[in-house]
């Protein structure tokens, strides 16, 4: 499909969105930034990570592989939310009132998990501003899969090597993605019949400024990582490169159930972020993993408020929004979707609202609108 240039959707597309109301003075408190907080999410995610790691070091210098295993399943499980979930909100920047540590904790996390925060910086800005959009964005093409396939599963409960890329950005497994990073490296692009390649694409010409840092990034994450693998080869700890460079690829099963729930099976080209995105209870050791973004529809009505405080959200405007619900019922929702896609392409789940629900549009304020310091300069 042929889609218009950005610079076009960014003149002719102008959704008015619908946003629950509160007080201004709730909205004010809920928005404020924390350095305590961010320490507790973003140093408790890397404290958890740096703990698994070190277990699983010392489970392999002294050989007892049972411990190992389990060690690098959880140091995976820990690390598969790296990628896409904690670089997503620390890209926001509202994570940290101090803004570099913003930077170094999604800089940080980047590096050790492939992640591309220049590419996602710009896909991200038009996710929030066209959500399910298409020609305004494509970082999530509906329809999307949810796929419980056995071979599939194998790799999320082992090694995600041989995934590709598709229609959700930054998705693929591991081979995949050091593949893209190369091509990034030298500045270009796989085939754009692929979907994902198709959107990088349309980014890269639509924001020069922020392809050159994606292609300096990418020669960044290939020295990196190249560094840790001659280390392991030079003194024989082949263990590094499963702690260092692959973790995020490993035990990918969590990070998958929780997060395809965001958008599947949901209704595209709506201005009501409770028809397009979905939010779902999890138990808060998952949820805090998972950087509270199950509170998903809340973040896309208010994306400048800091993560910690959505569950504070949610409660505030949960008369207005549709019942959260269950991961089981979020996927048998999912799966009953696809099921009746394949038969009706156009088919989407068009999510109920309570009858206390309002659905009369107003302007939203600036601070309402905000997507924090996400959108790189081109598209301020």
């Amino acid at each position: 499909m042929q889609y218009q240039p950005l610079s076009e959707v960014r003149d002719t597309l102008k959704v008015q969105w619908y946003r629950s109301k509160m007080p201004p003075q709730r909205f004010r408190a809920l928005s404020r930034r924390s350095d305590r907080q961010g320490w507790k999410q973003a140093g408790g995610h890397l404290a958890l990570f740096c703990l698994t790691g070190t277990v699983t070091y010392w489970a392999w210098a002294q050989g007892v592989w049972p411990v190992f295993l389990l060690a690098l399943f959880c140091h995976g499980t820990v690390a598969s939310f790296f990628r896409g979930t904690a670089t997503h909100e620390l890209g926001h920047g509202t994570v940290f009132e101090t803004k570099w540590l913003n930077k170094l904790f999604l800089y940080l996390f980047s590096l050790i998990s492939w992640w591309n925060p220049f590419d996602y910086a710009a896909s991200h800005t038009y996710h929030h501003r066209y959500t399910l959009h298409p020609e305004g964005d494509r970082e999530n093409l509906l329809p999307l899969h949810p796929n419980v396939g056995r071979t599939f599963l194998l790799q999320l409960f082992t090694i995600n090597l041989l995934t590709q890329p598709g229609r959700t950005f930054g998705k693929g497994g591991f081979l995949s993605t050091v593949w893209i990073t190369l091509l990034d490296a030298m500045g270009r692009i796989g085939p754009t019949d692929i979907p994902f390649n198709e959107w990088l694409q349309a980014l890269h010409t639509d924001q020069p400024e922020q392809h050159r840092r994606s292609i300096w990034w990418s020669r960044t994450q290939l020295a990196f990582h190249g560094a840790v693998l001659v280390l392991a080869i030079a003194t024989g700890q082949w263990v590094l490169p499963l702690i260092l460079t692959v973790p995020s690829y490993i035990a990918n099963w969590l990070s998958y159930f929780v997060a395809l729930p965001q958008h599947c099976g949901l209704v595209e080209n709506t201005s009501d972020f409770r028809k397009s995105t979905r939010s779902i209870h999890l138990l808060k050791p998952v949820e805090f993993l998972y950087w509270h973004m199950n509170w998903h529809t809340e973040h896309h009505m208010y994306a400048g408020i800091p993560c910690y405080n959505l569950p504070a959200l949610a409660a505030e405007i949960r008369d207005d929004m549709p019942e959260p619900r269950s991961l089981r019922g979020a996927w048998r929702e999912m799966l009953d979707t696809w099921e009746r896609q394949k038969v009706n392409p156009g088919y989407a789940f068009d999510t109920p609202l309570p009858a206390t629900a309002q659905t009369q549009r107003r302007k939203a304020g600036q601070g309402e609108a905000s997507i924090g310091d996400l959108a790189p300069e081109g598209l301020t």
